[in-house]
Formats: structure tokens, sequence, C-alpha cells
């Protein structure tokens, strides 16, 4: 039994708390906090029972941040908060003696890029101070890249292509919104997309590639190749991959919305004057937008995601599809969320116990596909999102 500190009170932070709740035995204490207490204290009365404390703090502040851990002395510190602030709260742990997980790697706020060099920076730190940090613990990155060790491990000799294939076949009711942090998904789409190809990242404009991809239950939906960040961990520890590639699907409502927004200024990051004082059109465009974790009541339809590999086994070429299909309903039932906070909440505190029942548990910084997949694989069943495989699958990629 271990005391456990959530830091982020939005919609994943919401799934975490409801789900580290539910295993006493694991996390016997929680503490959920964010800049906004009122925030967590919502969510705390939700899940009742006075299984939750609540806190306030400032995640950009470090000697907030550790006077806190100190005050609560939790042996594991949850950053759901957001993606800026994965440095401060690292460095908080770092003076507190507290291990560290997070769902997102760093970027920094004024420039719209993301990337683990920042966060891989601190491996001789954590591996000095016998402190164990795991970044990207969420879905994509987090359970794509341990379905793609469960395939090295289990189905193949050298992976050579994989692409990571992620449809959100759900819908809100909502002319235009986000499934997470507006500010972030934002960010995230509208720079340029990446991909790795022999042994090098190739560059392309923002959603300039994009083809039909069969969706298990859900059908033919056309997805756009963009950057995403567990393609940089996952060249780097499976170094035979030839070519590596992440898809996602966007409606073209959300598309013909966002076209809009970007051609009138308001997807900008950099600060205007606006009577007299200097705003973010971005983070003002986030303020109006709906709360992602307000969706989650009327939300229908279900997320599927995985991964499409191709490789060699015993001397023949041979393909692979795993995935998870998870319904937007269900999860509302289950934790007032929507199917998208779900599927990175869950994965967050699987990977936390992981780490507290010493199965995950090294000092240093590691990416989820670095540790054995299989119990973190049977927890995924077990807590929620159930996955499927096929070996000898028809890929929807040309090779």
């Amino acid at each position: 039994m271990s005391k456990v500190l959530i830091i982020g009170a939005g919609g994943v932070g919401s799934v975490v708390a409801h789900k580290c709740a539910q295993l006493p035995n694991i996390f016997s204490d929680i503490l959920l906090a964010s800049r906004t207490k009122s925030k967590c204290d919502k969510i705390a009365a939700e899940i009742g029972g006075n299984k939750i404390k609540t806190a306030q703090v400032d995640a950009d502040n470090v000697p907030e941040l550790v006077k806190l851990i100190q005050s609560f002395n939790p042996k594991l510190v949850i950053n759901v908060a957001l993606p800026y602030q994965d440095l401060t709260i690292m460095d908080a742990c770092l003076e507190t003696g507290t291990n560290y997980l997070d769902t997102a790697n760093y970027e920094p706020k004024e420039v719209a890029k993301f990337e683990y060099s920042w966060q891989w920076a601190y491996q001789e730190k954590f591996k000095k101070a016998g402190l164990m940090a795991l970044l990207g613990c969420g879905f994509d990155p987090g359970v794509t890249n341990i379905f793609t060790k469960h395939a090295a491990t289990n189905h193949f000799d050298e992976i050579h292509y994989l692409d990571i294939v992620d449809c959100n076949a759900g819908s809100h009711g909502k002319a235009f919104a986000t499934n997470f942090n507006p500010e972030i998904n934002i960010r995230e789409i509208t720079q340029k997309g990446k991909f790795w190809e022999n042994g090098h990242w190739i560059e392309i404009e923002p959603m300039s590639v994009h083809q039909s991809v069969d969706y298990p239950n859900v059908g033919p939906k056309e997805s756009y190749l963009l950057f995403h960040e567990e393609l940089e961990s996952l060249v780097k520890n499976f170094p035979t991959l030839k070519r590596a590639r992440f898809w996602m699907t966007f409606g073209q409502q959300y598309l013909t919305h966002l076209e809009v927004l970007q051609n009138v200024g308001m997807t900008s990051i950099s600060p205007i004057k606006f009577n007299g004082i200097d705003i973010v059109p971005l983070e003002f465009l986030k303020a109006v937008l709906p709360d992602p974790g307000s969706l989650g009541e009327n939300y229908t339809g279900q997320t599927s995601i995985g991964c499409q590999i191709k490789g060699i086994k015993d001397g023949k070429e041979q393909t692979y599809f795993i995935w998870n299909n998870c319904h937007h309903a269900d999860c509302y039932k289950e934790v007032k969320a929507q199917g998208v906070s779900y599927t990175t909440g869950v994965p967050a505190m699987i990977g936390a116990k992981m780490m507290l029942e010493g199965k995950w548990m090294k000092p240093g910084v590691y990416n989820t596909e670095e540790f054995d997949s299989k119990p973190f694989l049977d927890d995924l069943n077990k807590y929620g999102l159930p996955w499927h495989e096929k070996v000898g699958a028809t890929l929807d990629f040309e090779y």
C-alpha cells in the first residue's frame, strides 16, 4: 500500500483518480492537486467515501510543488497536468526523493514542438537519486509502445514497419470541440507532420498525407499522418524499424472549423495586444471551447487504437495487428468520463500500479516499451481496456 499524488484535475486526472480509488490495496492514500482546487473537490465528491484528499498547487512553481510533496510524502507523483509542466514536476520529485510518471512528453510553452530530449536528459539524475521516472504512460503514447513491445517479444524476430492507427468514431454533439486539452490538441495537429523512414526523419506539411484505414467494428475512416511522440522512443528502442508512422482520424466538420480558425489567427501561440494587455489567441480559444471533461454525458460511439506491424518471423514475412476498442458510453457509466480521457487515464493508473508493485521499478528515466509487457497487458484486460490481436492480418498500408 502506497501514497500517491495526482497532479492535474482535467478529464484524464479525473479518470486516474477514479481508477486509483478502486484499488485501495495498492493506492492507500490519494491526494489530487491542481491550480484550481474546486475541480479536485468536484472529482473527490463524485468518487465519494472520503477516498480522495485535495489540494491547490501551481505546477509551474517548483518550491510550491516541493512543499506539497513533502507535506504528503507520496511514493509516486502521477503527472497529468500540462506538458509544459513536466520538467518542474520532475525537478520537484528529484528534490523530494519521489518517483514520477506522466502521460505526455515535455514541450516548451513558447514553441509548438514536443520531443523527449529534455526528459531523457534527466536519466543520470534519476539514476543517481535511486528514483524512477516513467514517461508517456497513457494510450498513445503508452499502450501503443507496449503493444509494439508485445509484438516484438512474441510474434517477430525483427519489426520492419509500424503504423499506429488512432480513430475516434464518437460523436459529442458539439459543432467544434477537442477530446483533450484544446491548446495541446491544436498545437499538436497544426505543426508539421513527421515520420521515420530508412534511418532518418521525413517532414511533411500539416495534414497533407492521408488515406482510408479500416478500423475494427468502425469501418473505413480517413486518417491523417501526424508526428506523435511515441515514434521517437520506438525507433530508438526497436532499431530494426525501417519505417514508423502515426495516423489519426478527423471528421470533415472538425477540419473545416480548424482551417477557419487557423486562417483568422486563432490558433496562433504568439501573444497579441488586446485592450492594452498581451493575450495568446490559442489560450483564448481554449477558454471559449467546451471543456473536454464535460463531453462525456452525451458521447456516443467508440475509439479504436492499435498497431499494424510487418516484419520477419523464422525467416518469413509476417503481418500483425493489435488493438483496443473503447465505448464512450461505457466510460461515462463507470467514471463519468469520455473515452479519450479513459484510454489515457486507465494506462496511467496501471503504470503507477506496475511501479508500486515493483514489477516496473528501476532507477532512471524510461519509456513503457523498456519493461515487460505481459503484466501491463494483463491489467489492461482486467481494468477496462481489453485488447485483441491477429497474426497474419491484412494491413491497410503499402510496404
